[in-house]
Parts: C-alpha cells; sequence; structure tokens
C-alpha cells in the first residue's frame, strides 16, 4: 500500500501460479478460526483508526503535533525489515531499543496514545523470506511484540513475500504461533488489490489463513496503484472491498456481517505513484461512510508524513501532491472507530 514513492510502491499486482498445493486448500479450520476471531480491534479506543507514519524518511511530522492537531491517538509506525538475517530491526539496520522509534513510541503514549507496528512493506529484506521457519519468523515478530508491549501488529505483505507461496504459508503459520503465544493480539495482514477485489495471490494467502485456522483480526488490502480503474477512487475502494469481504467469508464460512468485522482498507492520499490516479477527501468520506456501514476492522493510510500540501522542492514522500491544509486526511479517518 504503501507505496511510498520510489520506497513503497504497490505496483501493478504480481501473477504468481499458485501451484498444486494451493488446490489442495480447504478451510477445514474455519469454522474453529471463525469462532475464536474476536473483534478485538474495536474494543480498543482509536485502534481502527491508525494511519501510518514512517519516521525514517519523508520528513515525519512529531507524532505528538500530528495528535494534537488533529485527535488521533493511533499510528501504524513502518517499517521493521530484517538486518539481513531473521532479525527484526527499523529499515533493517535500527536498532528497536535505545533509538529515535523508541522514543517516538514512548512520547506517543505519554500523550495517551499508542501503535501498532508494521512488518513488511515494498522494500528492502523481508523478515517472511529471511526466516527459514514459521517457528524462526514467529519469533521474530515476537522480539517486536515484547520491545514495545505491542497489542497490535501489522504484517504489510507485498512483492517477493507476497508472490512466493512458501512464504505465504509461513506468514500465516507464523502469525497463528503469534496468537497463540500472545492472547488478545491484534493482527493485521495488509496487501494490494485490484478493483475489485484481491487478485489469485490475495485470495490464496486467506485461503491459508482459514485452512490453517489464523484467527486474523482484519484482512486489509491498499486500493490504489490499480493500472486503470472506473469512476472515483472511492468507488473503486469500494468495489475493492466488497471484493475482500466475498473472499473472506468464502474462505472463513462468515456471516457478511462476520466478514465485514474482519476486512480492513488501508488507502494512499492525494497523488499515488501512477499518473492520472489521485485520491481525494471526497474519496476518503466515501471509504469513511464504508467503514462505519459495515464496522470494518481498519480504516488506515499511507501516510502522515504525505498529509500536507507540497512546498517547492518537497518530495512526492513528504506532501500528498493535492492542495489541501494539513492533515486533511488525518482529520477523516480519526472519525472511524469502529
Amino acid at each position: 500500500m504503501h507505496k511510498a514513492i520510489g520506497v513503497r510502491l504497490t505496483a501493478p499486482l504480481l501473477a504468481t501460479a499458485l501451484g498444486s498445493a494451493a488446490l489442495l486448500l480447504a478451510p477445514v479450520n474455519a469454522a474453529a478460526a471463525a469462532q475464536a476471531a474476536p473483534t478485538a480491534a474495536a474494543a480498543v479506543p482509536g485502534m481502527a483508526a491508525a494511519p501510518y507514519e514512517y519516521l525514517g524518511w519523508g520528513s515525519p511530522q512529531k507524532p505528538t503535533d500530528v495528535m494534537k492537531a488533529t485527535g488521533v491517538k493511533w499510528f501504524t509506525l513502518a517499517f521493521i525489515l530484517s538486518d539481513g538475517g531473521c532479525n527484526p530491526k527499523w529499515d533493517g539496520s535500527r536498532p528497536l531499543a535505545g533509538g529515535s522509534d523508541e522514543a517516538a513510541i514512548k512520547s506517543i503514549r505519554a500523550a495517551g496514545g499508542d501503535v501498532m507496528v508494521s512488518v513488511g512493506g515494498w522494500s528492502g529484506n523481508k523478515l517472511g523470506e529471511k526466516c527459514s521457519s514459521a517457528s524462526a519468523l514467529a519469533g521474530a515478530y515476537q522480539k517486536v511484540i515484547d520491545a514495545y508491549g505491542l497489542k497490535a501488529l501489522d504484517v504489510d505483505i507485498e512483492n517477493t513475500e507476497f508472490s512466493n507461496a512458501t512464504v505465504r504459508q509461513r506468514v500465516v503459520d507464523a502469525l497463528k504461533i503469534v496468537k497463540t503465544k500472545n492472547p488478545g493480539i491484534v493482527t493485521y495482514i495488509t496487501m494490494g488489490t485490484t478493483p475489485t477485489g484481491p487478485d489469485a495471490t490475495g485470495k490464496d494467502l486467506i485461503k491459508r489463513g482459514a485452512a490453517a485456522g489464523l484467527a486474523n483480526d482484519g484482512w486489509v488490502v491498499m486500493p490504489f496503484d490499480f493500472g486503470g480503474h472506473s469512476g472515483t477512487m472511492g468507488q473503486a475502494t469500494v468495489s475493492a472491498l466488497d471484493g475482500l469481504k466475498a473472499a473472506v467469508k468464502s474462505a472463513y464460512g462468515y456471516s457478511d456481517d462476520a466478514a465485514f468485522r474482519h476486512i480492513g482498507v488501508s488507502s494512499m492520499n492525494g497523488k499515488t505513484d501512477e499518473a492520472g490516479e489521485t485520491v481525494t477527501t471526497a474519496d476518503f468520506r466515501t471509504i469513511l461512510a464504508y467503514a462505519k456501514q459495515h464496522h470494518l476492522a481498519r480504516f488506515a493510510f499511507w501516510s502522515v508524513n504525505r498529509d500536507r500540501a507540497c512546498g517547492s522542492g518537497a518530495d512526492a514522500d513528504a506532501c500528498s501532491g493535492i492542495a489541501q491544509s494539513p492533515y486533511e486526511f488525518t482529520k477523516i479517518v480519526v472519525q472511524y472507530q469502529g
């Protein structure tokens, strides 16, 4: 989703051969997962509306300044990557403890807010690929959870991590371990989408989650960088979410209401990396109305860094590319409470 221009790209979705193993997947544990899956995201005020902020680039604003200006309480901080092995670091290089990232988290909490951490993104070395087993990957996730006492974890699965069936299965199995070891933790899996919902790879990922009995709190799509769509970006987002709901309902055997409560959206504000594709505040209001109507698990966007107009020489990682007042998009998202 997070296609930060040049850094985090939800590029045209990768076509992937599913392989014969996918044909064997069935939601054998879907009923158990459906029963076990709590609507925990709605239980923590503000968690459902946690926009992304990337503290490593894009002239990040002080999170506490954003909180004062908008009333937002939660942030999704990105990204945790591999340091070259099965060990988590911010951007693959900054330590979990003792640095600017931990200081930012402490400042957010001191101001009455909280954070979830996002693992993955488009660029860099992915833990899902560098960790050789589900248990090792779960151990890497656990280091992040323990470092900050997290209540929620986002796995933003993109690029080569998304396109590899073995890695998709490893991520699912690792998150199931995390769920077992951390009762009540909220997990999101975030991925790209087409205007009509997840592509074959995304549907395979959801089916693998159901087959494993993963009680994932939110299957989240990034509805932009479509490579072509009809109507407004708000309408295309609604169409993508309808397709996501259908895929999750089918895989898990949920009711319509339960399926909606286990999906989410992470949009991109302003101009995306695709020429002619712009997400407006009107589009965000369309998404907000849909989220409220169906009680989605999550309404986030990429990113707080970009939630301002561009000044002279500003790059697209640090501004929206459209005329706007500061934090217009965040102020819409914060209205969503689950």
